[in-house]
């Protein structure tokens, strides 16, 4: 073979070596793109698979919260009704099967303990007839007793609690999955609240479990609140039943007090009446013989016969108070109303006691608004009031003492308070001052006689008068007998 042929083939062979050189480097170049397309092949697809078992996740989310959302729609349109319903009875009326269709349930019941009749009582069953319910239930009792008691919620997929229980209850119930929650009101009759479905596809959830007891507390508040306002209503009904029969009572009394009251007004007024006669005629005689008109008296006789004289003027008097207050009492006493200036009244009233005031050395003040009204008034029985006041003040007065008339004007009222510095009224004696006869035990009283029917006349004229009178006292610090009165 010639050098030129060799050399060409050497060549040629070079070249080749060459070729294939760059061509396994290209290839190797092309493995090198095809690994890393391959390994971003891959890496989509797990993204992809990684979309989609979120894009699933997200659905199922959706559909959970769609249907929690449903749920406490429900749960709250629930919630509402029973919360309005105060008649126990019609609790568990107020919820249907379309309530629990909206929480995903299609069978239901709540049942409560009868501890008279040991028993549980179906109040509310859907889509489970109600006579097997309490035939089951009340065959295992106990069982049903010890959930109630246990005041917890019993649920199917709850992993922690009893799993021959819960099947038994999903066997008997035919449901696959249930809860069952305890109805606790404070008061009455506890029972159980239970829901379940039949339904493979739907799965009970916490959120299940959690709208359910709820529920279940809801309807305990309801019975709760149902039996509160039942007994307050039967209460009320029982107070308004005491009340009238007390009222119809205390009216049959009143209306015989008002007959005693005119019994013992008619007899007093007729027995004044009665009184007089003889008295005038007793006086009549004392004053002719006291006067020796029939002949000269011995000076005993003569002044025995001027102690009856005497005597004679005060049941003249007791006689005429009596027979005043029984006229004001009657509404036979005719109150003489005419405009008067109560200023007047009053300075009258002051003077004509001022001459026991000065015999005493007691000191008469006046305190007299200067925009005191005129008021309707009867002026003698008005100056009646204040004599009998002022009288009584300088009588339990003590010399050098003081009494003081005030009278004030506000929103239509006189107001009228004559104080002392009297000795006082005990307290147990000031809800009986005004009270006819009555009189204080003092020393003032004992030395002193009186009738006990001035304070008594003085209340009715007040009274007549549309007013009101009251006294403020002490032992030993005076008295302030005030009263009210209209002004015009």
């Amino acid at each position: 073979m010639s050098a030129l042929t060799i050399t060409g083939l050497a060549a040629a062979i070079a070249f080749l070596v060459i070729f294939l050189i760059l061509k396994i480097d290209k290839i190797k170049k092309m493995q090198a793109v095809v690994d890393k397309l391959k390994k971003s092949l891959e890496e989509m697809d797990e993204q992809a698979k990684l979309i989609v078992r979120t894009d699933i996740e997200l659905n199922r989310t959706q559909e959970e919260l769609d249907k929690k959302i449903t749920g406490l729609y429900a749960l709250q349109r629930l919630s509402r009704t029973i919360a309005t319903t105060l008649e126990e009875s019609q609790i568990f009326k107020t919820i249907d099967s379309s309530s629990f269709d909206d929480l995903g349930f299609e069978k239901a019941f709540a049942i409560l303990w009868d501890e008279k009749e040991n028993r549980f009582s179906v109040r509310l069953n859907i889509g489970i007839p109600g006579n097997e319910i309490e035939e089951h239930i009340n065959s295992d009792k106990n069982t049903y007793l010890e959930l109630m008691r246990s005041g917890k919620t019993f649920c199917s997929i709850a992993t922690a609690q009893n799993p021959l229980l819960k099947e038994k209850i999903a066997r008997f119930f035919k449901v696959n999955s249930f809860v069952i929650s305890p109805i606790l009101p404070k008061e009455g009759e506890k029972g159980l609240f239970f829901v379940g479905t039949e339904n493979t596809d739907v799965a009970i959830n916490e959120g299940d479990e959690e709208l359910i007891t709820i529920l279940s507390n809801q309807i305990g508040q309801a019975l709760e609140n149902a039996r509160l306002f039942e007994k307050t209503w039967h209460a009320q009904q029982e107070l308004e039943k005491k009340v009238e029969e007390r009222t119809r009572e205390l009216t049959l009394a009143l209306e015989e007090v008002k007959k005693i009251n005119k019994r013992k007004t008619d007899f007093i007024s007729s027995v004044s009446h009665e009184l007089r006669t003889p008295l005038t005629s007793i006086k009549g005689y004392a004053a002719i013989l006291i006067e020796e008109k029939l002949g000269h008296l011995p000076a005993a006789a003569k002044e025995r016969m001027e102690k009856i004289n005497r005597h004679s003027d005060e049941l003249v008097h007791m006689v005429n108070d009596l027979l005043d207050i029984a006229r004001i009492e009657s509404g036979r006493q005719t109150m003489k109303m005419e405009e008067v200036r109560l200023k007047d009244i009053i300075y009258n009233a002051a003077d004509i006691i001022s001459i026991q005031c000065k015999n005493k050395d007691i000191e008469l003040l006046t305190d007299i608004g200067e925009d005191i009204p005129s008021v309707s008034a009867d002026r003698v029985q008005l100056e009646r009031v204040f004599i009998n006041l002022l009288g009584n003040a300088v009588k339990f007065t003590p010399e050098k003492g003081k009494i003081t008339i005030k009278a004030r004007s506000e929103n239509g009222i006189i107001r009228v308070d004559i104080a002392d510095t009297g000795i006082g009224i005990p307290v147990d004696s000031v809800s009986m001052l005004f009270e006819e006869f009555y009189r204080v035990d003092n020393d003032i009283n004992q030395q002193v006689k009186g009738t006990g029917l001035g304070l008594s006349l003085v209340k009715h004229i007040v009274e007549a008068h549309q007013g009101k009178i009251w006294v403020e006292s002490k032992p030993g610090k005076g008295s302030t007998f005030s009263f009210t009165i209209p002004a015009i």
